[in-house]
């Protein structure tokens, strides 16, 4: 017998059947199924024929699959993902905008232009391994040059970066000329009119509730006076300073920092978030939002790593003259200071100064009495009151360590030398910068060569601590009110006491009522006599 051989024909069409079968399956999902999707997609293919459609070839499909949505969702259609790059890149595109030469030829004759020359800065410090990339720095660069087109600057410089959760920030050190912060002096005005109305009415309304309330006791508790915060041009509030997440974004001026901005911020550790809206939730409470915490951390980052080479700073013959009790918050450059040898800088602490003042613990560069100030108050309000017994004697004024001090006799934290100084190369000692690192605030950093030098900061805007950060402990409990014969607290009875004044009031409750009863029946008796 002849073997029958196998129908090849009909395995085949089985094959196409169980395949075309398994295309036509429809999804889940979107209802629709495989076969009639490539179909569509080849149909179109085929009529629009476009080139390089192995390269289009996710796209096309893409369309197709929109256009197959169902009735319900016909006006729904996804939008294009655009990634993070491209979003930056098109903000960025307006620094590479060049102005016309008729407005840069009016504005050089008006004033000479503050931006500085940001390249050249980041060259000295790449040299030590600090700083950005040459593409973001040639991006500030430009940004630097919109905010200076764009505000009547005197003085800008590039302060530094600080790290962020979400976003960074990029920060502008900068001054106005003079006569152009004016309306801005009388918005501050404005508000700080506005807290003491609202102090003014809620002390009316707690002496309207005292008055009220006259038998329950009177608080003797009275809350510290506010400390005024420094006025521009001094102190922590010597500059202003700019803020932005990247590059090309438009600049924030962050606000004026106050002693309580301050002196909360030594208190607390917390990452910024990229977000100056954001609330600052903290133990102790920080009376602010994150723009005021960046601009208290810039205060107390600048004050104490802003250093410079000894002698290129020098004090005016005016200030000479003057009293030495007074406080110097000015200086001026040095023509006659030619610098000083790298090898110098780097083995001796002492050719380097800080050229900013020192915040002392009151938050402020400059001591206030506020003990006086508390007592004008209270004469002006009590001057129909009897003389009372004499205060306490008046607080010790604080003094910090005056400017162009050397950065070598600043004191040791935690163990810690406060500064390090090396050359940029061994290698080629001639050619080298000297660079001079702050440990106590990590990312702080300043070179010199010659008769230039500069200060940048780039870090997380914290301070060096050595060990792990707790939070302070909450303050002690409020001492009880005074107990004296009106206010006092008994003891609780025990059972055998609750027990013997219930018999006792029992008692007197049925002697009260055999009582009632005698005089009931001694009127009974006097009536029918009459």
């Amino acid at each position: 017998m002849m073997e029958e051989k196998p129908d090849i024909r009909k395995d085949s069409e089985l094959v196409v059947h169980n395949v075309k079968a398994y295309l036509l399956k429809s999804s889940t999902k979107s209802k629709l199924n495989l076969y009639d999707h490539l179909s569509q997609v080849l149909t179109k293919i085929l009529d629009e024929r476009p080139e390089n459609v192995v390269d289009m070839f996710e796209d096309i499909s893409k369309e197709v699959k929109l256009t197959c949505f169902s009735k319900k969702l016909d006006t729904l259609r996804e939008k294009k993902e655009i990634s993070p790059l491209c979003e930056l890149a098109e903000i960025q595109k307006a620094l590479f905008y060049k102005t016309t030469e008729t407005e840069e030829d009016d504005e050089t004759e008006l004033w000479e232009s503050p931006l500085p020359n940001v390249m050249e800065m980041a060259f000295y410090f790449e040299q030590a391994g600090v700083g950005l990339s040459r593409d973001e720095t040639f991006h500030i660069y430009l940004a630097m040059k919109q905010l200076t087109d764009g505000q009547p600057l005197q003085r800008c410089r590039f302060w530094g970066k600080i790290l962020g959760t979400e976003m960074n920030y990029f920060v502008v050190e900068a001054e106005y000329r003079e006569g152009e912060e004016e309306e801005e002096d009388e918005e501050v005005m404005e508000t700080e009119s506005k807290e003491s109305e609202l102090k003014t009415v809620h002390e009316e309304l707690n002496e309207e509730e005292n008055e009220e309330f006259q038998t329950f006791p009177k608080s003797t508790y009275v809350p510290p006076p506010i400390i005024p915060r420094e006025e521009n041009h001094f102190g922590a509030n010597k500059y202003i300073y700019f803020v932005c997440n990247e590059p090309g974004q438009s600049w924030v001026k962050l606000p004026m920092v106050t002693p309580a901005h301050i002196a909360a911020a030594r208190y607390i550790r917390r990452f910024f978030t990229g977000r100056l809206e954001n609330r600052i939730v903290s133990f102790p409470p920080f009376p602010g939002y994150e723009a005021n915490y960046l601009r208290a951390q810039i205060a107390r980052i600048s004050a104490g790593t802003h250093v410079s080479p000894l002698g290129f700073y020098q004090f005016g013959m005016e200030e000479d003259e003057e009293e030495e009790e007074t406080v110097r918050d000015t200086y001026e450059e040095n023509p006659d200071y030619e610098g000083y040898p790298v090898q110098d800088m780097v083995e001796s602490l002492s050719k380097w100064v800080h050229h900013l003042q020192h915040i002392l613990p009151q938050g402020r560069c400059v001591w206030v009495n506020m003990s006086q100030k508390r007592e004008r108050d209270e004469d002006e309000d009590e001057e129909e009151e009897e003389e009372e017994d004499e205060g306490p004697d008046e607080p010790e004024p604080e003094v910090g360590p005056p400017l162009l001090t050397p950065v070598s006799e600043d004191a040791e934290i935690e163990n810690t030398v406060p500064w390090t100084a090396k050359i940029s190369s061994s290698l080629i000692p001639q050619h080298s910068i000297a660079i001079l690192q702050s440990n106590i605030w990590p990312g702080a950093y300043t070179f010199a060569t010659g008769r230039k030098f500069e200060n940048i900061y780039i870090g997380w805007g914290h301070k060096y601590v050595a060990e792990n950060y707790c939070p302070p402990f909450p303050p002690q409990a409020q001492v009880e009110y005074p107990s004296v014969p009106e206010i006092f607290e008994t003891s609780d009875p025990t059972v055998a006491e609750e027990l013997a004044y219930r018999q006792a009031m029992e008692e007197e409750h049925k002697g009260k009522e055999e009582m009632e009863e005698e005089d009931e029946e001694q009127d009974e008796e006097d009536d029918e006599d009459d």
